[in-house]
């Protein structure tokens, strides 16, 4: 890899210290980040400038600018040219491969003609004065290759607890505008971090659809899952038993409070909530079972809806009593999904309205990828290795939790 030392001069340094302390770190990001671009142009020719050099894979041919969109405003890089193989670098897939989706999925509005007046302005503020249908082709065949190659990745490690979940887009699909599903798959894996596992672009949530899905995780390499964990989607329960018949599912703990609160008259929510958490909160399943019982007796007659509700949800939501206390929270509900579908959102509102199913794709699929390393990179560990062990002596009895499931979805 190449080694880059960074030194300031005594203008940098007083420039930094000054005012204009945005400019001076935008100038010394751009100084910083060139200099990365001439190590990497060292590394790849294995020679420095002006160098005779046996192992000399290529020489220099100039250079070009290209501007970088950063949060401390725009700057301009000098990025080398070689003469027979092409310069790669790094740092723009890496600093804004979630950027470029985005310029992308704008432009093909600007180039399709489904673009309003703000989004022309600001994809020519981040691309140019002009764009071209054929500018736009290359930058998105680039960003879909690496998009896809991490959606189709092979799943080789244990990923004990899965979450799926999906949020819906809008995309202009046949003169109409219609909504889509965007379904995600979420884990944790042996080193104890959370992962994005998959993800796709589906017409609705169905039955199929949530079995196509699942049956993709599976056919990457997905297995032995210990838990899935969602909301109750029926499609998503009917998945589960066809491709994961051996893993039981947890009803969100989180989504069914949401559900049984929608059905209770408003000035109860607030004590039900309360109730309902010091439910979940139980040590054991026979004290959660106890405190239902006592709920269902206190509000059947203000809110008798609500109370059948819990009733028909409450032991699909106590799959996690199997395992050991201690583990139970990690796996109770799915907000770090929901997390990220806000995050995913928020991405997507500057687009409004997408282009195509491509185009969803590209956008939500580099926003996961940069997620992704986020996860990756963090210190903070889910589980640890007794963890993994308590979860594995919990084994049959989940298997056979999943068979009751199976079984009664069924009937």
């Amino acid at each position: 890899m190449a080694q880059l030392n960074i030194t300031l001069n005594e203008s940098e340094i007083l420039l930094l210290m000054q005012s204009d302390r945005e400019g001076a770190f935008a100038k010394l990001l751009q100084e910083s980040l060139n200099g990365i671009l001439k190590a990497e142009s060292s590394d790849q020719l294995h020679a420095e400038p002006y160098e005779r050099s046996d192992d000399r894979m290529d020489y220099r041919n100039g250079s070009r600018e290209r501007d970088l969109v950063t949060r401390i405003g725009t700057i301009t890089l000098t990025v080398p040219k070689h003469r027979n193989k092409p310069f790669k670098t790094m740092i723009f897939d890496n600093y804004q491969r979630s950027e470029a989706a985005l310029i992308a999925s704008m432009a093909e509005m600007v180039v399709n003609g489904v673009s309003t007046r703000k989004v022309a302005l600001v994809v020519e503020k981040l691309c140019g004065a002009s764009i071209s249908k054929s500018a736009v082709s290359e930058l998105c065949k680039d960003l879909d290759a690496s998009v896809n190659d991490f959606r189709d990745r092979p799943l080789r490690e244990h990923y004990p607890f899965v979450t799926v979940d999906a949020t819906y887009f809008k995309v202009r699909e046949n003169n109409k505008i219609i909504s889509k599903a965007f379904m995600i798959a979420y884990g944790i894996n042996s080193q104890g971090h959370r992962e994005v596992l998959g993800f796709g672009v589906y017409k609705n949530e169905s039955k199929e659809t949530w079995k196509h899905f699942l049956e993709s995780l599976k056919a990457r390499g997905l297995k032995d899952i210990r838990m899935i964990i969602s909301d109750a989607h029926e499609g998503i329960r009917y998945a589960i038993s066809r491709v994961f018949p051996d893993t039981p599912w947890q009803r969100c703990q989180f989504h069914f409070i949401r559900n049984i609160l929608d059905k209770t008259p408003k000035k109860y929510v607030a004590g039900l909530k309360s109730e309902l958490r010091e439910m979940f909160d139980s040590k054991t399943i026979i004290a959660a079972r106890a405190k239902r019982d006592s709920i269902i007796n206190d509000y059947r007659d203000i809110a008798d809806s609500a109370m059948s509700c819990l009733d028909e949800g409450f032991d699909d939501s106590m799959t996690i009593m199997i395992l050991p206390e201690k583990i139970r929270k990690k796996a109770r509900t799915s907000n770090h999904i929901e997390r990220l579908n806000r995050e995913l959102k928020r991405r997507s509102r500057v687009i409004g309205i997408f282009p195509g199913t491509a185009s969803i794709n590209r956008l939500m699929g580099a926003v996961l990828m940069e997620q992704h390393d986020l996860m990756q990179n963090t210190r903070r560990r889910i589980l640890f290795m007794p963890d993994y062990n308590a979860i594995e002596a919990s084994s049959d009895q989940l298997r056979e939790r999943a068979q009751e499931q199976c079984l009664l979805l069924a009937a």
